[in-house]
């Protein structure tokens, strides 16, 4: 791989850290790319794109924590064109028609884009999606699906919005981005099994060595992540034909709220009594891989439509555990039925029969949480397949080996970060292909607004003044207007506030001495500095007329 495939990462710290008391996916997948990226990108700098200084530090802090030892670059993420330089900006989320819009503003062959999904079921995701075509998103831009399901409700989304523009305006082209399926990543040598913390790890727990241990690792909520009940009464069916053998359900993860736990905790008292349920803080690494070392078999029967992925049955099978697992969405993709272990099926309602759900989502009747929640209640999985998934491999120590090797092997094979970081550069480097031959979607028109709907205000708004200022219009110095004086009112919060966009002091302190030797045209004015921010001294000269230091004369 040639180098220079590169991208400046946008940055937010909380996207990119589990240590916070909220721990999800999208943030463990953040997290794993930066540590990836650091360890295996064959780059020679790392470019951080963020708008404050701040947040490059805890940038610069984060990657040097992984190893990165190669110089780190900041680019304001206030200039738009800075991800010109890497040639890709990557997005750890799906906003590609947000920054495709900000690319508008001068030049759409300068970058390209590069984005990701996590969930596509809240409407910020499917907004995002949606606007995929309704954005001028480009040829060189992607969107990475990170499983063969996700690409398809994509296609979905798209083709639908694409059929009802085409029957509203009779439009026939419908450009969309690149969707390639490159599933997010691991550091598999982080679960390498290990016999001698395998026994620690039992000990610790309470758990005797013939004992069968079946592992769920992930955000303990049955409303937006796996209901728990077809677990419970799958596990309690194995521990009633399994007298002699004591079953324990370690489930390694973070409760929401005290609701949440409770109903967790009094569900595996009433479902699986014969089961010894054990609950650990998943956000803990020590306690975690005290769990994953202690295990027998994973299982994580997700029935939920904001699951896209799933990095825990990878992590599981890295761990070198048989997975007894729902076929549902991503997990398709990663545990391979009666190889790395069981697939458990899953039934729901054939489209129709549940508009209901997304009008009362759509229409915030419900929030996310509960839209997740009453749509997972639709989705069966049968308690007796999961019990017999469970009971094949609880019975059989020589069977989860060879399953548990498998999963390991195809595990480093295929989702370890070094070959997925190795996937994103190919796509960075044919993106950079595409943008030098393929033809442009909707090109600037000069006078016309980058974003209709996000025009600039003066041009959006341009009927609501009685004049706007023009080249011609002279600029005088108010009577007893000296830099002091500005330095004075600007001083003022009803002023300050505005610092961002204002100008600098000593830009104005030199235009106002300009004015000393009497009055000048605006024009002269904005063209006594560089070429590219003359629209800004221009517009500059209408704030010192707002704070009374100058006025101005209609040319």
């Amino acid at each position: 791989m040639a180098q220079g495939a590169n991208a400046a990462i946008l940055y937010r710290p909380e996207g990119f850290e589990t240590s916070g008391p909220r721990l999800m996916g999208r943030q463990a997948a953040g997290e794993g790319f930066l540590k990836g990226f650091v360890q295996h990108a064959d780059v020679d700098n790392l470019y951080c794109y963020a708008p404050r200084r701040e947040q490059a530090d805890h940038f610069n802090a984060a990657v040097k924590a992984s190893g990165n030892t190669r110089p780190v670059q900041w680019l304001n993420e206030i200039d738009a064109r800075a991800p010109a330089e890497p040639g890709t900006l990557y997005l750890p989320d799906p906003s590609v028609s947000l920054h495709a819009w900000r690319r508008r503003h001068f030049d759409q062959r300068a970058y390209s884009i590069v984005g990701i999904t996590h969930t596509t079921a809240s409407a910020g995701a499917m907004d995002w999606i949606s606007g995929l075509q309704l954005s001028p998103a480009q040829d060189w831009d992607a969107l990475i699906c990170t499983s063969t399901v996700v690409k398809q409700t994509v296609d979905f989304v798209l083709d639908a919005q694409a059929e009802f523009l085409g029957a509203r305006f009779g439009a026939q082209k419908f450009p969309r981005p690149q969707l390639p399926v490159i599933p997010l990543g691991i550091d598999t040598a982080r679960f390498t099994p290990d016999a001698a913390k395998r026994g620690q790890g039992r000990a610790a727990l309470g758990i005797g060595e013939d004992d069968i241990v079946v592992l769920f690792v992930g955000r303990l909520s049955f409303h937006a992540k796996a209901h728990p009940l077809p677990m419970y009464l799958g596990l309690e069916r194995l521990a009633r034909t399994m007298p002699q053998r004591k079953i324990h359900l370690l489930q390694a993860g973070w409760f929401a709220n005290e609701f949440i736990e409770k109903a967790f905790r009094s569900g595996a008292a009433t479902f699986c009594p014969s089961v010894r349920c054990l609950f650990v803080d998943g956000r803990n690494a020590v306690a975690r891989d005290q769990a994953w070392a202690a295990a027998d078999i994973f299982t994580s029967l997700s029935d939920n439509i904001q699951e896209t992925y799933g990095l825990a049955p990878v992590e599981g099978m890295a761990a070198g555990l048989p997975s007894v697992v729902t076929d549902w969405n991503g997990y398709r993709d990663t545990v391979r039925d009666g190889v790395d272990g069981i697939r458990v099926a899953t039934v729901m309602p054939p489209p129709g029969w549940s508009e209901d759900l997304a009008d009362r989502h759509a229409n915030q009747l419900d929030n996310y949480d509960h839209y997740c929640g009453f749509t997972s209640q639709f989705v069966a999985i049968d308690p007796e397949a999961c019990a017999a998934a469970y009971a094949r491999l609880a019975h059989d120590p020589e069977l989860r080996r060879r399953m548990g090797a498998a999963a390991r092997e195809r595990a480093v094979a295929q989702f370890d970060w070094r070959v997925v970081i190795h996937q994103y550069q190919q796509l960075w480097a044919e993106l950079a292909a595409r943008r030098r031959s393929a033809a442009e979607s909707v090109p600037r028109v000069a006078g016309q607004p980058v974003q209709p709907t996000r025009a600039d205000p003066f041009q959006a708004f341009a009927s609501y003044a009685t004049s706007t200022l023009g080249p011609d219009d002279k600029i005088e110095l108010a009577p007893g207007a000296t830099p002091a004086t500005f330095d004075g009112v600007t001083s003022s919060a009803l002023i300050s506030f505005a610092r961002a966009v204002n100008p600098p002091a000593a830009e104005m302190h030199r235009v106002m001495e300009t004015l000393k030797g009497g009055s000048r045209s605006v024009a002269e004015i904005a063209q006594d500095g560089p070429r590219e921010s003359q629209s800004y001294r221009a517009r500059s000269l209408l704030w010192l007329a707002k704070l009374g230091l100058v006025r101005i004369r209609k040319g």
